[in-house]
């Protein structure tokens, strides 16, 4: 199997917002799958995507009660090129109506950060170097 993309869909209250939230955060939208219903957010041109759906419509794609916010069903991780750019992103989320949800960890090849974003979800933001992974 050779997996092309890759779509997180996630639940919104507000997709104006979300577009401003992740267009600060330096992120481009690919317009050809947003509306005034989802906002489709560019996280790896040509592979990885998040789309953010208006709660309604969201809801139209599962016959399952959704995460308003105030639970975690999922985690999310974004890989970064470096420390400063981990620490970069976070600062952008929070400055931007975005909450901290536990403070920076140093695991020596690993260094992460995370946010809640102005919907409840939480990112992680990593930057890792595997060569560096203590052998057992």
């Amino acid at each position: 199997m050779n997996i092309t993309d890759i779509y997180v869909n996630l639940p919104v209250k507000d997709v104006q917002k979300t577009r401003e939230f992740w267009t600060k955060l330096g992120f481009s939208i690919n317009e050809q799958f947003s509306d005034e219903k989802a906002i489709c957010v560019v996280m790896k041109e040509n592979h990885i995507y998040t789309m953010f759906l208006k709660e309604e419509f969201f809801q139209t794609f599962t016959n399952r009660p959704f995460a308003k916010g105030d639970t975690t069903q999922v985690l999310l991780a974004i890989g970064v090129n470096g420390r400063e750019e981990v620490d970069g992103m976070v600062k952008t989320a929070i400055e931007n109506g975005g909450s901290k949800y536990s403070e920076p960890v140093d695991y020596g090849w690993m260094y992460q950060s995370s946010f809640a974003d102005i919907n409840g979800h939480q990112w992680e933001v990593v930057h890792g170097d595997a060569s560096q992974i203590p052998a057992e």
